[in-house]
């Protein structure tokens, strides 16, 4: 086992807006939606063991470490790979889960980038994005890292650039599971395809999974409720954290004073190319700089 952690960022990441056009014939429903990455999420430490050990050593508690991703994103690196490497896995958590907000994905993708990098198995990112696809739908927008307009289950990805933005983020606590959601009788399964040219000329919006999440949790539609006095409240992902684009310092910290009991408030800015391909491209230079 060496004794060097290093350090790499798993950032959220937002779906400005999200509708389901279909079904496929195996039942995974097809959607059309708009990521956007964002600088704030958790932030992994990972050490590399030469006894073949994988192991996390911090994280969630309450998350089994073999029913974790982190660990799954590691096994599955591996197992594509060969070869007989470790690693210590610390997780410091700052994303909710079940918030919509691709936590348990993007610890993955971490984990594949970063071992990639620390094992040396020279993987380009359409294998790594090939490996995360087998641990969910949203690990290949944070292996290929940057903003992108999404299709299929959301694994068919194009790039966009955005305009530079700041967002407020409203997480009241609610763990919303998305296998739910998608069983709702109500929700809307049939809406008209978009073109990423109707996202950006404003004729497309809204989340399908919005007018269900808030008739079934009080406490997200009190959140967006709140966030409506500032601006158009939207629904991020399948999840219970709510946010909207918000300008001036000023009118943040307006917001975080008058913000409702039991809801934490978060600012973060929109990135179209993620934080975790800037640490992949300084640990790169670092390495050929020592070498």
């Amino acid at each position: 086992m060496t004794d060097s952690w290093t350090q790499w960022p798993a950032p959220a990441k937002l779906n400005l807006f999200l509708h389901i056009v279909g079904r496929r014939a195996d039942g995974y429903h097809q959607l059309q939606t708009l990521f956007h990455l964002i600088d704030w999420g958790d932030n992994l430490r990972i050490r590399i063991r030469d006894d073949g050990v994988i192991q996390r050593v911090a994280g969630l508690a309450e998350i089994a470490p073999e029913q974790d991703l982190v660990i799954r994103a590691a096994q599955a690196l591996r197992v594509h790979v060969g070869g007989t490497l470790g690693a210590d896995i610390a997780v410091d958590k700052r994303i909710p889960v079940g918030a919509g907000l691709g936590g348990g994905s993007s610890d993955a993708a971490t984990v594949l980038l970063a071992l990639n990098e620390l094992w040396r198995t020279g993987i380009d990112d359409d294998a790594l994005a090939a490996i995360g696809l087998q641990l969910g739908a949203d690990v290949p927008l944070f292996v290929r890292g940057r903003t992108a307009w999404a299709e299929g289950v959301g694994e068919k990805l194009t790039p966009v650039d955005l305009p530079e933005c700041a967002y407020l983020l409203a997480n009241p606590d609610v763990h919303v599971s998305t296998a739910a959601l998608f069983q709702a009788p109500e929700l809307t399964r049939n809406a008209p395809r978009k073109t990423i040219a109707d996202f950006l000329g404003g004729t497309c919006s809204g989340n399908a999974f919005a007018p269900v999440v808030r008739a079934r949790f009080p406490q997200v539609k009190a959140a967006m409720d709140w966030l409506d006095r500032f601006g158009a409240a939207r629904l991020s992902g399948s999840g219970g954290c709510a946010f909207v684009e918000v300008g001036a310092q000023r009118q943040i910290e307006d917001f975080c004073t008058t913000s409702p009991a039991g809801v934490t408030v978060y600012r973060a800015r929109g990135t179209n190319r993620s934080l975790l391909h800037e640490a992949r491209d300084n640990f790169r230079a670092c390495s050929e700089r020592e070498s």
